[in-house]
């Protein structure tokens, strides 16, 4: 756990509001099942986002736009099994909050009464300041998204860093205010660059959490496979894997198969046993259970 971070037995909304007065750094990561929340939990990370990228990394998809709430709920369920001291966050994925706020909503409070859900994560600018009012006004938080924003993929025409112009600049900073002011406790600022993310991060009194944003955010947040060197997805710019899991479990998935083939596992250790007494008791049964007749020869049994 961070050697900043006072011991608390559970996150909450405003202990994040606080720590950005306080001027203190939050650490965010995804997870999407038991052990990985688990072991993210237990390592002190502040937020867990069950995000809308186990579409990518979990489930194979292309892209992000596939995941249904279903599917989010399914792994959110299983997250909050694990998580203890973190504040748990679902992502709305894409089509959940386009279609009218009333479908929305009823998608958060599922999230909130059958996931465990302690907050939702929205994409998009000023367009969704209605939307998070709304949520707010039901007790639900919201975490707000700008810049590269995944379910825009279409329209932004590929991943590509957003804020690069002045005109743009000033949109999304725009868009963050209207953000904060409709009442989201957070903004999730991706692939921008790191002067104007350090520019929206002084001008709000929300914490922006970073993705490809630069360091001056009040904290950051990566998808575990991406930190744990579990994707099979090109390396983006901003990822800084600290693991190298895959090659690990490659080298241990090889070697368990080598083993088999060699007659090396299970060994003797690996293996359950009868008391010698049964064997014999067995060996008996079976003999005076199959007397041969004729010139029939008895089968062999040996232990």
């Amino acid at each position: 756990m961070d050697h900043n971070t006072e011991a608390v037995s559970k996150v909450t909304v405003p202990w994040i509001l606080e720590r950005k007065l306080r001027g203190e750094k939050i650490a965010c990561l995804t997870a999407y099942d038991y052990p990985t929340a688990r072991l993210v939990d237990e390592a002190g990370i502040e937020l867990i986002l069950v995000g809308d990228s186990l579409g990518q990394v979990v489930l194979g998809y292309n892209s992000t736009l596939p995941v249904t709430v279903e599917e989010i709920l399914h792994h959110l369920r299983a997250v909050r099994r694990a998580t203890r001291r973190a504040l748990l966050i679902a992502d709305l994925p894409y089509g959940a909050y386009h279609v009218s706020d009333e479908k929305a909503l009823e998608v958060a409070i599922r999230y909130v009464k059958e996931g465990g859900a302690e907050g939702v994560k929205i994409e998009g600018g000023r367009k969704r300041a209605a939307l998070i009012r709304r949520m707010v006004g039901a007790e639900i938080p919201v975490m707000a998204h700008v810049g590269l924003t995944p379910q825009s993929l279409h329209a932004m025409g590929g991943y590509k860093v957003q804020g690069k112009t002045l005109e743009s600049a000033t949109e999304l900073l725009a868009d963050a205010e209207a953000l904060e002011e409709a009442g989201a406790f957070a903004i999730v600022l991706e692939g921008l660059p790191r002067e104007l993310a350090a520019i929206v991060t002084r001008r709000l009194r929300i914490p922006t959490i970073g993705i490809g944003a630069g360091p001056d955010c009040d904290g950051q947040i990566l998808v575990f496979h991406d930190l744990a060197g579990l994707s099979f997805l090109p390396r983006a710019k901003f990822v800084r894997p600290y693991a190298d899991t895959a090659s690990n479990l490659r080298q241990a998935l090889a070697h368990f198969r080598e083993d088999i083939l060699g007659g090396l596992f299970p060994g003797e250790s690996e293996s359950y046993h009868w008391p010698a007494s049964l064997g014999e008791q067995f060996e008996q049964s079976r003999a005076a259970n199959h007397r041969p007749s004729g010139d029939e020869e008895p089968d062999p049994v040996s232990f």
